[in-house]
């Protein structure tokens, strides 16, 4: 049996929410900015004139709205986006699964490295495409790439590992929420930045900002970030036993009722971040097209909005916490989201999508919820796995999203352009019916055990 660990208070090591920002300033940038990269490139490439940084040509009257070359451009771009997803997802689903569990034994901060590297290559390899004019597919070369080192998602699997091994129970909510809100303020800056960058100075110099923000976050976790995982040892990297320890949290918990738990919640988790994934994709398409012809800094604006829902989320939750269950603060994050996710399908102008965006003002604290409870479910010892585990279904989430969402909103596009995000709104309600129904029964089993409590023979 691994030696015990001994728990590290948190004042007693830097913490891991710097290497979080960094990452997240690096995607979020190179999200929007690659979604209107492809838009101008393969627009340019069809004879189409009109691009993402001013709306397009007659995006203003209704005919724009069946124009059949700007709905080749839109469907192109919503493919586009669909197969570099679904490449970095297929490798990064190896990956994650392999370096999380090694990481319980050799340490979070080699993880850390690897991953922050491999997006920081990923950036670099944008940067040549665009320097060079290389074609589009070369984007998805640098995504394989980023997903061989674990990708965004090992970033998160660690920080939120080396966050469960550095705080207590108790106040293990409230901390995920905090890491969790560290992307909401990086998506927030970035976004703004980005978008207003865009407009003013083309693609290059944000990019470059990107690829910084990232080798930022590889340096700090190489020389400033103290290792949380204090009886360290060596192990193997490629071997099957991480992926063994990955299957046993599911198939062979230490506890037997926690194995259905750590599936409903796996399951909640699964459709709630879908949904995030699905409708983030879709919202610079959805504000490019006809009726709101976006520009580019109401897209970045937008976008900030959007990710202010992390902050607004996490005081929130604090609020809520004095006086419910977290379960039953989740079950309000979600009814935040469904709202939210219904005024956007409807919004016709931007001060109807601004008012979506608020409505997800709590949406955010669901999440937080679900990855706490996950982590009280298995040893200290597991953390790495648990949330490699998650970072798959994470990754499955962002395949499931492109490829159900990307797909769904070019067939809708002649009926009602919002109607991947009303669908979204309805896959809520089962999350929803999943936690609060775990809540009840934990309640009636913690009664009866008060009613009934077992002998001192039997514990």
């Amino acid at each position: 049996a691994p030696p015990a660990r001994r728990r590290l208070r948190p004042g007693l090591l830097p913490a891991a929410e710097p290497v979080l920002f960094l990452a997240t300033v690096s995607v979020v940038l190179q999200g929007p900015l690659t979604t209107q990269y492809l838009w101008d490139r393969l627009g340019a490439e069809r004879g189409y004139h009109g691009h993402s940084s001013s709306g397009s040509a007659g995006c203003g009257n209704s005919s724009a709205a069946a124009d059949p070359l700007r709905q080749e451009v839109e469907a192109l771009v919503s493919h586009w986006n669909l197969y570099i997803n679904l490449g970095g997802f297929f490798v990064c689903l190896f990956s994650v699964t392999l370096f999380g569990p090694w990481s319980d034994s050799v340490g979070r901060r080699p993880a850390l490295i690897l991953s922050t590297a491999g997006i920081a290559l990923q950036t670099s390899i944008y940067l040549l495409v665009i320097y060079l004019e290389l074609h589009v597919a070369y984007l998805l070369l640098g995504r394989l790439l980023s997903g061989l080192s674990g990708d965004y998602n090992l970033v998160l699997a660690s920080c939120f590992a080396y966050v469960a091994e550095t705080s207590d129970r108790r106040a293990r909510t409230f901390r995920v929420a905090i890491l969790e809100a560290c992307l909401g303020i990086a998506g927030m800056l970035a976004s703004i930045g980005g978008g207003q960058w865009r407009k003013a100075q083309g693609y290059i110099n944000p990019f470059w900002l990107a690829f910084a923000a990232s080798l930022a976050a590889t340096l700090y976790a190489a020389f400033c970030l103290r290792e949380s995982v204090k009886q360290r040892r060596p192990a193997r990297l490629f071997t099957l036993s991480h992926y063994k320890a990955v299957y046993r949290l599911y198939m062979a918990p230490e506890h037997p009722s926690s194995r259905w738990k750590l599936a409903l919640y796996s399951l909640a988790f699964f459709l709630l971040v879908t949904v995030h994934f699905g409708a983030k994709d879709l919202f610079v398409l959805y504000e490019l097209g006809f009726p709101l012809c976006w520009a580019s800094d109401l897209i970045g604006y937008g976008s900030a909005a959007n990710y202010l829902a992390y902050l607004s989320s996490l005081g929130g939750l604090r609020l809520l916490q004095l006086c419910l269950e977290d379960s039953w603060v989740a079950e309000i994050a979600l009814i935040s989201n469904i709202a939210g996710l219904v005024v956007i399908s409807l919004a016709t102008t931007t001060a109807l999508m601004f008012t979506g965006y608020g409505i997800l003002f709590l949406s955010m604290a669901a999440t937080p919820v679900i990855r706490s409870k996950l982590s009280k479910l298995v040893s200290e010892t597991e953390q790495g796995a648990l949330f490699a585990s998650v970072a798959c279904v994470q990754g499955l989430c962002s395949l499931v999203a492109t490829g159900v969402f990307n797909s769904l909103y070019p067939v809708t596009l002649h009926f009602m352009r919002g109607f991947p995000f009303l669908f979204g709104a309805i896959i809520l309600l089962i999350p929803a019916a999943i936690i609060g129904w775990i809540q009840i029964w934990d309640s009636k089993h913690d009664y009866n055990n008060f009613q009934d409590p077992p002998s001192p023979a039997k514990d």
